[in-house]
């Protein structure tokens, strides 16, 4: 599964590269006709703290599943939307 990390208007470190093909690469496991995923990451303009957003878009055989989340920091926006995406493969296995 090809992998692409965008982020909009700041550089992302290396760990969080990191920790994002992680999480990304064990969406394997889920279901095997995952072609590849864009991550998008990206700063809310919003005054709270939650003002970290991460959007994942997963291209499978046919199909494009999403999902974004907005949190405190991007590694728990990132473990949301994997959560999400699990779901998301799970119902789409399944039809």
């Amino acid at each position: 599964m090809k992998i692409n990390i965008q982020s909009l208007h700041f550089d992302a470190s290396a760990q969080l590269k990191e920790f994002i093909e992680h999480k990304v690469s064990k969406l394997d496991h889920f279901y095997d006709g995952i072609i590849g995923a864009d991550v998008v990451l990206s700063l809310d303009k919003a005054e709270n703290t939650e003002n970290k957003v991460a959007e994942i878009k997963l291209a499978v055989s046919g199909d494009l599943l999403v999902a974004q989340k907005q949190c405190k920091t991007f590694e728990e926006s990132i473990d949301l939307s994997c959560d999400a995406l699990k779901k998301q493969l799970q119902k789409y296995k399944e039809k």
